[in-house]
């Protein structure tokens, strides 16, 4: 039976992959962290042991130790933490040095590099999650108007600016013209956000919410999720029309997100390019 490795962040996406990986039949060791990964998780894991954050080493011996050669890094991590005075141990210090810059993924790349120090590979997160990666064209709702797929192309730029820069991955527009755009407060409160802003402006055509995912988006990291508490923020803020990059955006729990689409209203709609809006 393989084994496999999760250093679970935060939210839904580590338990989904947790789960499908023992109904898959792998056995699945789990590195946690202190009051951010659920607790939930161990109902999946042949074994769970918990660590701080900014601990490097702990992690990556319990994982060699365990016979793991095969290692997905999932969750989010609230942003508060890295600006909260983390403690790194002797390993995490060393890799914090060597960093070129702190962006996102200069960090991956120092981290892939400690792991395979340890003869550990770390894999695609959609590792035996592919059927959850949104598809091209219409997915829910009816077809966007011109006006939609002209603000949906707008917007498509300006977010792929912003992922490019390390900003954020979503922009939330009406009339070609961006409301909000993502920051640390991540996707759902940059729509709520952007519904406040909404109300003062009036009357008008609805928002429009764009998600994609970075220039060459490393599948391995950090990768754009969606689901169905998304389609419901939106609905409360006034957005009729969401748009993901097709293939490197995972729907988190396929048939709740399709449900709360039919249940909102809301038209989803998967894009490969910026050609996609013809």
């Amino acid at each position: 039976m393989e084994k496999i490795g999760l250093v679970a962040g935060a939210g839904s996406f580590p338990l989904l992959f947790a789960a499908e990986a023992k109904k898959a039949g792998r056995e699945v060791f789990v590195v946690g962290l202190n009051d951010i990964t659920p607790k939930e998780i161990e109902q999946y894991a042949v074994e769970t042991r918990y660590f701080r954050l900014g601990n490097v080493g702990g992690p990556i011996d319990y994982l060699r130790d365990s016979g793991v050669k095969k290692v997905l890094m999932i969750g989010s991590i609230p942003h508060v933490n890295i600006f909260g005075g983390i403690l790194p141990d002797m390993r995490a210090a060393k890799l914090l040095f060597k960093l070129r810059d702190k962006k996102a993924g200069a960090i991956f790349a120092a981290v892939e590099e400690e792991f395979a120090r340890d003869g550990m590979e770390i894999v695609s997160s959609a590792t035996l999650l592919e059927h959850l990666l949104v598809k091209p064209g219409l997915m829910a709702g009816k077809k966007p108007d011109q006006d939609t797929l002209k603000t949906a192309s707008f917007g498509w730029k300006a977010a792929k600016t912003l992922s490019a820069l390390d900003i954020g991955l979503t922009v939330v527009l009406r009339d070609q013209t961006v409301l909000a755009a993502e920051g640390m407060e991540g996707t759902d409160e940059c729509i709520k956000r952007a519904g406040e802003i909404l109300k003062k402006l009036g009357k008008g055509h609805p928002m429009t919410v764009v998600k994609v995912a970075r220039p060459n988006q490393d599948m391995r990291f950090d990768l754009p999720v969606a689901g169905a508490s998304t389609l419901r923020i939106m609905a409360g803020a006034g957005a009729t029309t969401l748009v993901l990059e097709a293939g490197k955006t995972l729907i988190l729990g396929m048939d709740e997100f399709l449900s709360a689409a039919k249940e909102t209203g809301i038209t989803v709609f998967g894009a490969e390019n910026a050609n996609s809006f013809q």
